[in-house]
């Protein structure tokens, strides 16, 4: 039981750390978020932010990333 629990902290920590890893590492890249179709709505003190054609960009390279990966294997 304690093993398992164990197994299962360190996963969420990693998975915490690679998304921290992944936070930093965007931030520096200068096109993402700023594509033409993201919709940014500035009112006095809200930002809404809604990255459509960067999500749909991002699923396009995973999914060919994970079919070369399945291809390989």
């Amino acid at each position: 039981m304690l093993g398992s629990i164990g197994k299962t902290l360190i996963i969420i920590g990693s998975v915490l750390v690679v998304a921290g890893l992944l936070l930093v590492v965007f931030d520096k890249i200068p096109f993402f978020g700023k594509l033409p179709g993201d919709i940014v709505i500035r009112k006095r003190n809200v930002v809404i932010y809604v990255p459509i054609i960067t999500s749909i960009v991002l699923s396009l390279i995973l999914s060919l990333i994970l079919f070369i990966i399945s291809k390989i294997r």
